[in-house]
């Protein structure tokens, strides 16, 4: 099975062939973002230049962090509703394009923050448009959103298919301010999805191409694009994976591994794809006896063994440990248990599972 309702315009020049779509999306856009990365890639004044060619009125959302929070898209809902938007448009990494797609939903069936992750009440939805400027959560291509809820300490998703964009525009000069660090830890989340690809018990072998054409290039391009941050071949090809990334995991959805990672970011401010990477061995160690076929399939088409893959990774410069509390691996691990990701690994889960994984990563 394969379900992706989503119109992708990739390549150069990505926004001005969208133009015709963007058209008949409103008459009014919300353009939801951070507070500086749609302008300094570049993608904000290309957006804006075609929005008014097009004779299209907007404004403008710009408070999403880097983890939205649930009040932030119920107030982002209110601002859409007050100014009168038909349609929303996130320009940004993967925080303001989760966003766009909640605030959409909460703005269309008028929901408060306490109804966010209850989704059978989204009944309709303002159609979403996703410019990514980062490589790395693919949020473009699913129907995920991913929010945190501060009070509760607790970062979770939710997926429906109204949360899929109506289009993803996609040009690859929008990630070249980016710095090494941060295509450093989006690429690892680009790259955990599509490991996590083979390990879902809903994999879909339809995406096994992409999985393997998306690990490859990210082996190939990631190193090149940290040290060359304008290289257009490698900023392309990180963009590719990213995207491939997205498709997979919007079949087949995270396992244990982004489980893990929700309440490392939330308790340690952890960077997403940095906290999938620190337990990514780990994982990979847990699952193989369940997905070794799959596994071995992997690594005979990237022509590597796991053991080369493995010294691939550990030798990327990323924060490999974390000062973990006692009281945090108490109080996570019922809540890592409680994930509906859980309900995909390709294995029954146990707590000791879990409770050996943190301590590998512990300080």
């Amino acid at each position: 099975m394969f379900y992706c309702p989503v119109r992708i315009i990739s390549g150069d020049n990505a926004m001005q062939k969208a133009e015709s779509h963007l058209a008949v999306l409103g008459k009014k856009a919300l353009i939801v973002s951070g507070r500086n990365s749609a302008k300094l890639s570049g993608a904000l004044e290309d957006l804006n230049h075609i929005l008014s060619r097009l004779g299209i009125a907007s404004c403008i959302f710009d408070k999403v962090t880097e983890n939205p929070v649930l009040q932030d898209v119920i107030e982002g809902s209110e601002f859409m509703r007050e100014q009168a938007c038909d349609f929303v448009i996130g320009v940004g990494g993967g925080s303001p394009i989760d966003a766009a797609k909640a605030i959409s939903l909460a703005a269309a069936n008028r929901l408060q923050a306490s109804e966010l992750y209850l989704t059978d009440k989204f009944l309709k939805a303002f159609p979403i448009v996703a410019i990514p400027t980062t490589s790395g959560t693919g949020t473009e291509a699913t129907q995920y959103s991913v929010l945190t809820d501060p009070l509760e300490k607790k970062k979770a998703g939710f997926g429906h298919p109204l949360a899929f964009p109506k289009l993803a525009i996609l040009d690859a000069k929008y990630t070249y301010s980016l710095p090494a660090e941060i295509t450093l830890h989006t690429a690892l989340d680009a790259l955990s999805h599509l490991l996590e690809g083979l390990y879902s018990n809903q994999r879909s072998p339809l995406m096994y191409p992409c999985i393997y054409s998306g690990i490859g290039l990210i082996i190939k391009q990631l190193p090149v694009a940290m040290i060359d941050g304008r290289n257009k071949e490698a900023r392309a090809e990180l963009m590719q994976a990213s995207l491939y990334g997205g498709m997979v995991i919007a079949q087949g959805s995270t396992t244990l591994q982004h489980s893990i990672g929700y309440p490392l970011t939330s308790e340690y401010n952890i960077a997403h794809g940095l906290a999938n990477a620190m337990v990514m061995e780990e994982i990979m160690n847990l699952y193989q006896p369940h997905v070794h076929k799959e596994l071995d399939a992997l690594f005979a088409a990237l022509q590597i063994g796991k053991e080369q893959f493995l010294e691939w990774l550990n030798a990327l410069p990323y924060q490999k440990n974390v000062h973990i509390s006692d009281e945090f691996i108490t109080t996570a691990i019922p809540q890592i248990m409680a994930s509906r990701n859980m309900a995909l690994n390709p294995l029954q889960v146990s707590a000791v599972d879990i409770r050996r994984i943190l301590e590998k990563i512990r300080m």
